[in-house]
């Protein structure tokens, strides 16, 4: 592989221009803030919310200056190639960002000459996750993998054993867990001192994609070190509860997760803690409060990158789709699930 990244900025290849792919991307890549307002003209057919202007508006939200970004820039990194499987998406996010931008025929064409390997995915359940970061991982090329890391435990193992096998830094990461306004929650916790008995975390949606933020949430606010899983509900992981056994400084009654709650505001997740001294109501911690949470993930993967390690954030990942494993089980044989069952020990 070769760098370019000691005299000059990370280079990036992007796999899939889906919603995610703009939303970071506008983040550390240099564009044209009026072209990312309107990526599409009106009548051109579309695949992702970005392109009809979706990325700018959580990003520019001074309405009166659509030119000033509200978010922080995250600096250090270059766009220089793009994959997606609807060309026309690559095509729109390139002519969005400032400098060549290489389209590629193909995503392993994406780990030629880049410093970074960033895999996108708004929606997704994170099943070709180890397909699309196979080429780059066993090049030892860094890797960003967007939250879920990927749709099963033994696809999580297989990625982390492919990095460690090739000294590639590997992330995966999600922005609900990094968003400031989850941390500035986690403080107000400890309002309800001696500790938190019992929590709750509502939002996300039915889909792997939201189930993996609400747990990705709830280990930020109330802890890791998960021992076993409920779920019950009319659809998939409706209702999942989790339960840190009797470890201290853990919710003795444990913490219970409501993913699909309706409609709500700008996708936006509430939490409650529950203790002696009374309880504790997040406010809404939505798309608004995103971007801050994207940009600080950004931070981390720079940091990966320039030091060759991959962060330590990543174990809260792991945790997390092995939650979400357990809570599969639990809910087809209705038991409790404990988390060694499903991490083998």
């Amino acid at each position: 592989m070769t760098t370019g990244f000691e005299n000059g900025p990370i280079r990036v290849g992007l796999i899939r221009c889906d919603m995610h792919g703009a939303y970071y991307g506008a983040l550390f890549a240099e564009h044209d803030a009026l072209a990312l307002q309107r990526p599409a003209e009106p009548g051109e057919k579309t695949h992702y919310s970005w392109e009809t202007g979706g990325a700018h508006f959580y990003f520019y939200t001074n309405y009166a200056s659509p030119e000033q970004m509200t978010v922080e820039f995250v600096d250090g990194f270059r766009l220089t190639k793009v994959w997606d499987e609807h060309r026309t998406a690559a095509e729109r996010l390139a002519r969005v960002c400032k400098g060549p931008v290489t389209i590629c025929d193909q995503f392993e064409e994406i780990s030629d000459d880049v410093d970074l390997i960033f895999i996108s995915d708004c929606n997704g359940d994170g099943s070709d996750h180890l397909e699309l970061a196979r080429p780059g991982l066993e090049q030892g090329i860094a890797t960003f993998i967007d939250k879920p890391m990927a749709n099963t435990y033994p696809d999580v193992q297989a990625l982390v054993s492919l990095a460690d096998s090739n000294s590639a830094p590997l992330a995966s990461v999600s922005m609900l867990s990094m968003a400031p306004a989850a941390g500035r929650f986690a403080a107000q916790l400890a309002t309800v001192s001696p500790a938190v008995e019992f929590g709750t975390v509502q939002g996300g949606g039915p889909s792997m994609a939201g189930q993996i933020h609400t747990v990705a949430l709830a280990l930020r606010l109330f802890g890791d070190g998960v021992e076993s899983v409920s779920a019950s509900g009319p659809g998939p992981l409706h209702t999942m509860h989790l339960s840190w056994g009797d470890r201290s400084q853990r919710p003795a009654q444990g913490v219970t997760l409501s993913t699909d709650v309706g409609f709500v505001w700008h996708c936006a997740f509430h939490a409650s803690g529950y203790g002696p001294a009374g309880a504790v109501h997040s406010p809404p911690i939505g798309d608004f409060d995103f971007p801050f949470g994207a940009a600080e993930i950004l931070k981390q993967v720079r940091e990966m990158v320039r030091s060759g390690q991959s962060p330590a954030g990543n174990a809260a990942m792991i945790e997390s789709v092995a939650v979400i494993e357990a809570a599969r089980r639990a809910q087809t044989e209705f038991r409790s699930v404990p988390i060694t069952e499903i991490t083998g020990g």
